[in-house]
């Protein structure tokens, strides 16, 4: 039996397997921290060399620093989804902070918020249709 006709087994629909740790590399720590948790990031740990925030799901965002520049405008190794794109992004443009038009998809809607060091984070709609992740 498989991993996953187990937990269907069990009731549990949810896929078995979830993406754990993400890395992102940051100059100012605290203040990329911080910005995390402002847009809703749950604050797990922090220290001088490391921050780790909890996304929906359980999957960390793992902050660290870095001595080497981070060039403004370089793409995020990932992107974020929320339930609400525009609710999201109205609320960032309230707040202050820089964000794109949101564009159209063939499956999601997304925006652009500029985040620490200049990173170029994609934020998109869901795509779960309801069912729990």
């Amino acid at each position: 039996m498989s991993l996953s006709e187990t937990i269907v087994k069990e009731k549990d629909t949810r896929p078995p397997l979830a993406i754990g740790h993400v890395r992102l590399y940051v100059s100012n720590l605290p203040e990329a921290s911080e910005f995390f948790v402002r847009i809703g990031l749950r604050l797990i740990t922090q220290s001088e060399q490391i921050a780790v925030l909890e996304l929906r799901g359980g999957t960390h965002l793992v902050l660290r620093t870095t001595p080497e520049a981070i060039t403004s405008g370089t793409k995020a190794p990932f992107d974020l989804m929320v339930d609400d794109v525009f609710a999201t992004r109205d609320s960032f443009r309230e707040w202050g902070l820089t964000v794109s038009e949101i564009e159209p998809g063939r499956i999601h809607s997304s925006f652009i918020l500029t985040g620490p060091d200049g990173y170029l984070l994609t934020l998109t709609s869901s795509h779960t249709g309801g069912r729990e992740v």
